[in-house]
Parts: structure tokens; sequence; C-alpha cells
């Protein structure tokens, strides 16, 4: 392995420099709605189709030069290097000494370092998971994965995403908060002999992880549960085999310290996903994670959808100065898309120095939020369309349901449709005013005082993408294109997207105050803190 050479940063480039020109002559006043009118192939210049995945990039700020500055950007900064010495195996991850290689868990044998471990693996997993889906020979019913961050985010996302392809036979459950509310009323509906506990922590200590399983161990063995059945009944996804081992599991899959936990639903953390779904459809969704791999790694540049949705995100960060983006996935599977991605991009790219450990003057990541279509639009839209601050949103439709509600399928897709031409059209006072007056408006109100409540500025940004259906090889597409569009930002920014220090400090503190929960000292504390716990424990 190699150490990837850290490029010249971003701020200071030529091309930033020339993307800073543009933006204050083109870029702040651009319109799209002029943009539309201009041009008539708008829309085909700016659609993508990519392995499973068709976007339309026509309705965000952007045109054939903003793409051109942008991607010189991308050159300047050495994104195509950084992106070979990323599926290579090279050092990515500097700070830890490590390469970041998800993508070879969804390599095809052969044809990505540590194919040998990677497939051993994931066939020991995928035979158990067949072995433990025959609940007639298992008696298993319901599985509990027990994890937090990447170990629970990413199958918490997919399982019910993949709901149309789930064991009818198996429910799939999960415990990640280590407050109580989270895992206590799960158990009370559960048995022992049909409940297999899935242990997931790199480490086996992970605090969360660890005290929940510690729970559900004490509830399997008072709930007539035996200590010779704590092998049956819970496996681990782990590294650390002693740990596993002295908590009574004899089955474990292990990964790799290259596998970072907000990309390791592809690895032994999938384990949950393959129990749901089953092994073949489990293949799937690696090769479509592959399939986009090797459109990240070889599509021109100019027609590369992680590559330029990445760049995009900078032109918005850095130049326009949006400070966030909302995902509105229309499916209703997709509803924990959003807590996956908030992870997946906040804690790659929320990062204050560069690789070097200098300050970076510019911003990062965006905070990522939403909530699935349509129940979103009757919670923040409001905000996107009439707020102060402009919002970049992310549309997901997926064309084919696997319901047979038609008609409820055609308006979801309307309704997606219809906000993203909403807020890039918008509505003038003018146009407010020849409209009839809505039956819930004041009788008292001047027309022309309403009608400047029902303006809409409009020239909001947005991104569609677009899925045949949701299949467990067009969800797989779908999360590693974002993986690389998120990789792409963190690459032009010159910061490491793979390591989260900002997690340890939390946690080291936490290690200090439990005791003192107990014990009533706040002796070398800050007030606040002091008097919080003297409240805490007070009768």
């Amino acid at each position: 392995m190699t150490t990837t050479p850290l490029p010249q940063r971003c701020d200071r480039t030529a091309a930033w420099a020339a993307l800073a020109g543009h933006y204050e002559a083109h870029g702040r006043s651009f319109d799209l709605r002029e943009a539309f009118a201009r041009d008539a192939g708008r829309f085909a210049a700016l659609s993508i189709d990519a392995p499973e995945v068709f976007a339309d990039l026509s309705k965000n700020l952007i045109d054939t030069a903003t793409l051109h500055f942008l991607l010189d950007l991308a050159d300047d900064c050495g994104l195509a290097a950084r992106r070979s010495a990323l599926f290579a195996g090279d050092l990515v991850n500097g700070t830890e000494g490590r390469p970041a290689l998800h993508t070879a868990l969804r390599a095809p044998r052969g044809q990505a370092p540590f194919s040998t471990e990677v497939h051993a693996v994931l066939e020991a997993m995928l035979d158990y998971a067949e072995g433990v889906r025959d609940t007639a020979a298992s008696g298993i019913h319901h599985i509990v994965n027990i994890g937090i961050g990447g170990s629970d985010l990413g199958p918490q996302m997919a399982v019910p995403a993949l709901e149309a392809y789930a064991h009818p036979g198996l429910a799939v459950h999960f415990v990640s908060n280590v407050d109580g509310h989270d895992i206590t009323p799960l158990l009370r509906r559960l048995r022992p002999a049909e409940t297999l506990f899935i242990v997931s922590s790199k480490t086996f200590t992970t605090q969360e992880t660890m005290a929940n399983a510690a729970v559900a161990r004490a509830w399997f063995l008072s709930h007539g549960g035996r200590e010779a059945d704590i092998g049956r009944h819970f496996v681990a996804a782990t590294a650390n085999t002693a740990g596993a081992a002295a908590f009574g599991i004899t089955t474990t899959f292990g990964f790799w310290d290259w596998v970072g936990g907000r990309y390791s639903l592809w690895s032994a953390i999938g384990l949950p996903i393959a129990l749901a779904i089953g092994a073949d459809h489990f293949r799937e969704l690696l090769a479509g994670a592959h399939a986009m791999d090797r459109h990240f790694a070889e599509a021109p540049a100019a027609r590369n959808l992680p590559l330029l949705l990445g760049l995009v995100d900078v032109w918005y960060r850095n130049f326009h100065g949006f400070t966030s983006r909302s995902v509105a996935p229309y499916h209703q599977g997709l509803k924990r898309l959003p807590a996956y991605l908030q992870q997946l991009e906040m804690e790659s790219n929320g990062k204050r120095v560069d690789e070097a450990g200098e300050a970076v003057p510019y911003a990062t990541s965006p905070v990522v939020w939403g909530e699935p279509g349509t129940n979103g639009q009757h919670a923040y839209f409001q905000m996107l369309h009439q707020g102060t601050d402009v919002i970049p949103v992310e549309f997901i439709l997926v064309k084919h349901p696997t319901h047979a509600q038609a008609e409820l399928h055609a308006k979801l897709l309307a309704n997606g449709l219809a906000q993203a031409q909403a807020l890039m059209q918008g509505q003038t006072a003018q146009q407010a005013l020849g409209q009839a007056l809505p039956p819930t408006a004041s009788k008292n109100i001047e027309p022309a005082a309403l009608a400047a409540h029902r303006t809409f500025p409009g020239n909001r940004p947005s991104t569609t993408l677009l899925l045949e259906s949701l299949t467990p090889r067009s969800l797989g597409a779908l999360i590693a294109l974002y993986e690389h569009r998120v990789f792409t930002s963190g690459a032009v920014w010159g910061i490491n997207s793979f390591d989260q220090w900002g997690v340890e400090l939390g946690k080291a503190l936490c290690g200090d105050l439990l005791p003192r929960l107990a014990s009533g000292s706040t002796a070398g504390l800050d007030a606040s803190t002091a008097g919080l716990i003297a409240r805490l424990r007070r009768a």
C-alpha cells in the first residue's frame, strides 16, 4: 500500500479563482426559468443515465460553462488520482493509516484487493443466512440487530427499502439507542426460542451496543433460554472474535479495519439484510453497487454522475453559500434513507481541517435532512418554497411500484414532479391576483395583501433521481452513487472523508461522567454540568 500524496488545496487553485469570477458574473444572478427559455435542449444536455439511476440535473443553478469550470477544479485538485488511489487500496485515510476499500466488498471475485478474504466471509455469511431463513428447521422468526451508527443505519435503511423481497416468516428489528425505551418494548413482544440476536460492533466494545447486548442476553436467560443456547441465538459481526466468545457467541463474521462504519453494509454488517432478502438478492445488491463503482471509475467526467453531483455540491456550498440539502424520496420504502445519508455525508465531510491538519477557510459538509414525500410536503416544504433560505432539494422517484395501487402511485409521482416544478417556477403576485381566492382566505384582507402571502420566489434548485423500480440492484447502485458523490466533494475540499474524530470526545467525557452520576462527585466540572448532575440525583 502507498500513501496518496496531497494535491493542491482547492482554494489555492486557478480553477477556484475562475469559479469565483464565474459566480460573480453569471452564477449569482442565474435564473432557471430564463435558462429553460433560452435553451430547448437543456433537459437533454443536463440529464445522465448511470447504472440503475437516471438523473435530471437541469433544475440546478448550472449551465455548461459552470460544469466546465467545476471539471477544471476537479482536475486541479487531482480528483482522478485520488479516485484511483481509493480503488487501488492506497492509504487514503491518512489519520488512521488505512485504505477505504468498501468497493472491494462488492467487487466480483479476483477483481479487487483482499478478494479471497472478502469472498470467504461473504460465502460463509450467506450460507448461514440461508440456514436461518429455513424457518422450519431453525425455528427463528425474529431477527434483532443490535448496533449503532454504521452498524445500524445501513441495514435499517435497506431492509424496509427491500420489503418486497423479504422473507414472509422473518421479522427484522433494530435496536441502537442506549435508552432502555428502545430495547424494552421490543423484548416484550419476543420469545427466546424464536429470536436471533445479531451483535454488530467491529471492536465488540462499542458502549451502546454492548450495553444493549447485555440486556438482551439477560432477558434471554431470564425467559427460558439456557447458557448452552446462547451460541445458537446470538451471532456477531465483529473483528473481535475473542470478545464475542467471552460473551458466549460461537458464530462470528469478521471484517477489516479498512471497512468504515458508514460504508459497512456491504460487509458482515449486512447480515440482517441477507437474512431478510436472501443470498441471491444480497448478491444483486452488491452487483448494483459494483456497477456504480465501475461507472465512477470509468465514465467520462462530463457524464460521470457521482462526480458531477459532488461538484455541484461544492458549487452550492462554497459559492452560493447554501448550508443544507433536503432529500425527499417519493417511496415509503426509502423512509430511512435521509437518516442514512446524514451519517454518510456529515460524518464523512463534517471536517474543519484539511488532510495536512491546516484549518480550512471554506465551508465543508452541508446539513443533510429530509422525509419521504408526500409527508414532507405537509411538514417542511413551506420553508422550501417561501422561506428566507434557499435549500436545494433532491427528489427520488421510482417509476414502478411493487404494490397494485396504480392510482395511488400516479398521485405520488405527480406530487414529486409538481414540487420540483413549483420550486423552479414560483408564482408572482400578479399570478396570485389572477386566481380565485382559496376557501381558507380571510374575507377581510385586501387581495393585493393576500397576494403577497401567496407569492413564491421560485428559482429554487432541485435534482431528480429516477429509478425504474426499487430492487436490490437499484438500491445498491443508489447507495454507491451517494458514497462516491461524498468522496468527490471531500476530495475537492482536501479533507479526510474516512475518519470521524469528532465522535470521540463525547465518548471520553461520558466515561468520566457516568460514575459521577452514581457518586455525586462534581469536582473539576463546569458549573452547568455540575448543576445538572445535582439535579438528576435529587430525590
